[in-house]
């Protein structure tokens, strides 16, 4: 299956978005861990969601992948 440039540049602009929501994840992670009463469940719940956009992002990225049918 063959992309056009316009759905390529859409697919690469939907992962920017998806990595950059991932960095802030992890920093709120990392803000939360280091405060003196750590929430367990608020770090389990933004684990959760930082592996589903890691899992977004792997499967957009595989679609920008071009099919090799030789």
């Amino acid at each position: 299956m063959q992309i056009t440039k316009a759905d390529k540049q859409r697919l690469l602009q939907a992962v920017a978005e998806l990595k950059q929501e991932h960095r802030e994840l992890d920093l709120a992670i990392k803000e939360i861990d280091e405060q003196l009463v750590v929430n367990q469940f608020e770090i389990k719940r933004l684990k959760k969601h930082k592996l589903k956009l890691k899992d977004s992002i792997a499967r957009i990225e595989s679609q920008l992948i071009p099919d090799l049918h030789a």
